[in-house]
């Protein structure tokens, strides 16, 4: 099982696609890292989110105490405090850092609010890279603003051997956002078609399978139901600032909370099973990684199945092309 957890709503980014800056949660109400210690041991992945989590002064208590629960915790930042994360690194070079940038300088700077992110962001990369930590990577939320940025960043994540990771805009509670909208559906389907075959033509399985989620990011961009049935609230769950258990981050349902009762009364509880039923008995339009990440490897035949067509399409040297609706 998976975990995302946001320990805090407060963020030096002003987001365009995003309005959590808008509504920051209030540092008194946040949860501790001793609230955390109620989740169990035996996690298969840790996400540490906000809002912006380098805010917090007290990330390595959050760090510290998840260790016990998993394996693996990797921190999704904007990467503007270079110098509290490399500081944090240090101290810590087994926890994965991932860094938000959504184009180049101009681009980034403006859809994320803040002067010289794009420069922070590359910075923080390149010097947890000169340390020598091993889990770093990079990612974009694609927007009808930076389709024509998607393959770039993805040349210089290739160039600089770090992991790379897509998204598009969604409307949900967590983000504070209705409004969001792709009206260049053709832009940005194309530029994600493009990194499907390049993804199909490297040697990394890895990648492969990066390819059949950008593959489903291409379906959610044309509106479609998800192509992989949700498992949310069974194979993850999303913890916010709050305490509050829920599904994913895109249901504001809650199943409890962790200052207020025990994990198994949460977890195994009435309304943790209607929420559960409630999810299976509605189709679902949101393709976040979060919880496509543990579905594409419980349904493992399904995925490879889609993977070694469209390998073997490569390499007879033909391309893949997205679905025509």
């Amino acid at each position: 099982m998976d975990g995302l957890i946001a320990i805090t709503y407060r963020c030096n980014a002003q987001c365009k696609m995003c309005g959590i800056w808008r509504n920051p949660s209030i540092p008194e109400e946040e949860i501790t890292p001793a609230d955390v210690d109620i989740i169990p041991s035996g996690l298969r992945f840790v996400n540490i989110t906000g809002g912006e989590p380098f805010v917090r002064e007290d990330i390595e208590e959050f760090v510290k105490i998840l260790r016990r629960k998993t394996d693996r915790i990797v921190i999704s930042t904007n990467g503007f405090y270079t110098k509290r994360i490399l500081n944090f690194a240090q101290r810590h070079p087994e926890v994965g850092i991932r860094v938000s940038l959504e184009g180049f300088t101009k681009l980034n700077d403006e859809l994320r609010g803040i002067d010289g992110g794009f420069e922070h962001g590359l910075k923080t990369l390149v010097e947890l890279n000169a340390m020598g930590i091993k889990d770093i990577g990079f990612g974009i939320t694609l927007s009808d603003a930076n389709p024509e940025d998607l393959m770039p960043l993805f040349h210089l994540s290739e160039a600089m051997k770090m992991e790379f990771a897509t998204a598009a805009v969604h409307n949900t509670y967590y983000f504070h956002k209705f409004d969001n909208a792709i009206e260049r559906q053709n832009s940005v389907i194309s530029a994600l078609e493009q990194l499907v075959n390049e993804l199909l033509q490297t040697s990394r399985p890895k990648n492969w399978f990066r390819a059949y989620f950008n593959h489903g990011l291409i379906n959610y961009v044309k509106g479609n139901n998800r192509l992989l049935p949700c498992r949310a609230g069974t194979v993850m769950f999303f913890i916010d600032p709050f305490g509050e258990v829920h599904a994913c981050n895109a249901m504001e349902d809650s199943f409890g909370n962790i200052r207020q009762q025990k994990w198994d009364e949460i977890w195994n509880g009435e309304r943790a099973i209607e929420i559960r039923e409630k999810i299976a008995s509605s189709p679902q339009k949101c393709w976040m990684i979060g919880s496509v990440a543990p579905v594409i490897k419980k349904k493992i035949l399904t995925t490879s199945m889609w993977v070694m067509k469209n390998k073997i399409k490569i390499i007879l040297g033909k391309k893949y092309c997205a679905p025509k609706d």
